[in-house]
């Protein structure tokens, strides 16, 4: 069975996948980035949630509120729980981050929530349409991009906290 969905898999899946793991292993290793380079992955995983959610589904256009609610609840606990302070070089316009598995582990998560629900929509579509599924599928949405939401903002507020950088004369 496993082996059929895997073969029925359209090509442009694999290649999301492929771009999601080249760009999560990047993620792993230090480097300096401007705010826009940081702001793709975000963007990618808020493009893949969105367009997963159903606002003509059993939660109808509540759904939308489960989804900003994670979110929030996301970005609340990134902003209060992330220690240590960001380096930022605001003359070369870049922000200086710390090699993690994280972001490539929340693509996958997202990835994978994604893939699986699209199964289960074919397969068991009472599990991912009726309440408690939609509700918990929106939410962990919510959750995934919150995260990504969340560090992309403690990012740009420390970058915007930096004095501007002075043109020598």
């Amino acid at each position: 069975m496993i082996s059929q969905i895997l073969a029925h898999t359209p090509v442009y899946v694999w290649a999301l996948l492929a771009f999601l793991l080249y760009r999560g292993y990047l993620a792993t290793q230090d480097r300096e980035m401007t705010l826009q380079k940081m702001a793709i992955i975000p963007g990618v995983m808020l493009v893949l949630a969105v367009t997963s959610i159903n606002p003509h589904g059993v939660l109808g256009a509540a759904v939308w509120a489960a989804w900003a609610a994670g979110v929030a609840l996301a970005v609340a606990l990134v902003w209060t729980l992330s220690k240590g302070g960001i380096a930022v070089n605001r003359a070369a316009g870049t922000v200086f981050q710390r090699g993690s598995w994280a972001p490539l582990m929340l693509m996958m998560a997202i990835f994978i929530t994604k893939y699986t629900v699209g199964v289960l929509s074919v397969m068991r579509p009472e599990l991912v349409h009726g309440l408690a599924g939609s509700l918990v599928v929106t939410t962990l949405y919510g959750l995934f991009n919150g995260v990504f939401i969340g560090r992309l903002a403690r990012c740009a507020a420390a970058y915007l906290r930096q004095p501007a950088a002075v043109a020598a004369l």
